[in-house]
């Protein structure tokens, strides 16, 4: 991508080097199948049981506590699902948040449809929830809070611990989506009171197609896919060595330098939020304090979000109005609903999103084109007439 500026690592991110040149040898000569006997076999075996080690040093678990799954989407519908099934005789209730990402409610939509109940908190103009609503909303029947680590379009910074504390003194189990989270803000399950926690491991450097659930030990989930004995009986299917493998080598390296990261992407990130703050009409999205190290979120009156994503890109920026997961869908998003912004405002939204592998000159010139960008679009909207009429 020469000459790119890619600021969409929401979306995904560039594979490592280190998790390509990990992944490098189980694509070629160490092709054997894990569950194989043999010494091609065992070698295989042996790779997936070091990165589940190194998978669950980054997040503070312990091997067996962690499961290799094709993603984020499979983690959380394992979880929710397998939760609900598990803790169907003790109730059927539910609660999570009205800002989670699809992989979390439609799952609990499924499930309402099966008579489920679910509780959609709702959240504070920041994208942050009520900790006396949560506990307030625990009931008898409560088997299950669901709370993304961070959400995904306007990097609000949830308060997981505290989450799980009240979740466990009632005692009822956590799942968080820590999608976004992990591998760029320290994450830790047991000191965070987390029981079952969604990863995925493109978001931190890693290949598409693989990610991880981790599973509290003592809690026996039933199965996610049957078919084999892989993964200890609870998720069939042979192991994708080489995602696997990768996944692991990039976590690794992120958690190594997570401090240095968090530091650099931050300066980066202010830089953005404070020059495209002073667009008029403009204005930032999520937490200001509180959200994750590389997530600058805004929606810019008057203006169609695809519209400035289109422009972007002919520019040479890569961005995002949202969701890379509700991409082509012509209603506002959800999460900007959810935080009070009415839909012609919610329209014009703006993610930029940017890691380690950014640098200033990249900032500066995302600053020196936005300017220029919005005016056009503005110059072509009736509802930008409109506005400046009535100030008139």
């Amino acid at each position: 991508m020469s000459g790119i500026i890619y600021a969409d690592n929401a979306a995904t991110t560039r594979l490592s080097r280190c998790a390509l040149d990990a992944m490098m040898p189980f694509l070629t000569d160490d092709f054997g199948n894990p569950s194989t006997v043999y010494a091609p076999g065992r070698t295989a075996k042996k790779a997936v049981e070091s990165a589940r080690f190194k998978v669950a040093a980054a997040i503070g678990a312990k091997p067996e506590e962690i499961y290799f799954t094709a993603g984020g989407t499979e983690s959380d519908n394992w979880a929710i699902k397998s939760t609900a099934a598990l803790k169907k005789e003790k109730g059927k209730h539910i609660i999570s948040t009205a800002i989670e990402h699809h992989a979390v409610l439609h799952t609990l939509q499924s499930l309402q449809k099966r008579g489920y109940e679910v509780t959609f908190l709702g959240v504070d103009r920041a994208g942050n929830i009520s900790l006396e609503e949560l506990r307030s909303a625990i009931r008898p029947d409560t088997i299950l809070i669901t709370v993304m680590t961070a959400n995904n379009e306007i990097g609000t910074i949830l308060p997981v611990k505290e989450i799980g504390e009240i979740a466990h003194e009632a005692g009822v189990l956590f799942h968080s989506d820590a999608v976004q989270a992990v591998g760029h803000i320290p994450i830790n399950v047991a000191q965070m009171n987390i029981d079952l926690l969604s990863l995925s491991g493109h978001k931190f450097k890693g290949p598409k197609g693989v990610g991880a659930l981790y599973v509290k030990k003592g809690l026996r989930l039933p199965s996610g896919m049957h078919g084999g004995a892989q993964e200890r009986g609870l998720r069939s299917g042979t192991e994708n060595v080489p995602g696997i493998v990768g996944l692991a080598a990039a976590l690794e390296d992120a958690v190594t330098h997570i401090d240095a990261n968090m530091t650099k992407v931050s300066v980066m990130r202010d830089a953005l939020i404070k020059g495209l703050t002073k667009i008029p009409h403009s204005r930032l999205t999520g937490d200001p304090v509180n959200r994750l190290p590389g997530t600058a979120s805004f929606v810019f009156e008057c203006i169609e979000g695809e519209s400035m994503v289109l422009l972007l890109d002919q520019n040479g920026i890569c961005a995002s109005s949202g969701s890379a997961c509700s991409s082509g869908s012509l209603d506002p998003s959800h999460v900007l609903l959810a935080i009070g912004l009415p839909h012609e405002i919610a329209h014009g939204s703006l993610r930029l999103t940017i890691n380690e592998d950014n640098t200033q000159e990249d900032i500066d010139t995302i600053l020196e084109k936005m300017p220029r960008i919005i005016q056009r679009l503005r110059d072509m909207s009736p509802l930008w007439e409109e506005k400046n009429a009535e100030v008139k």
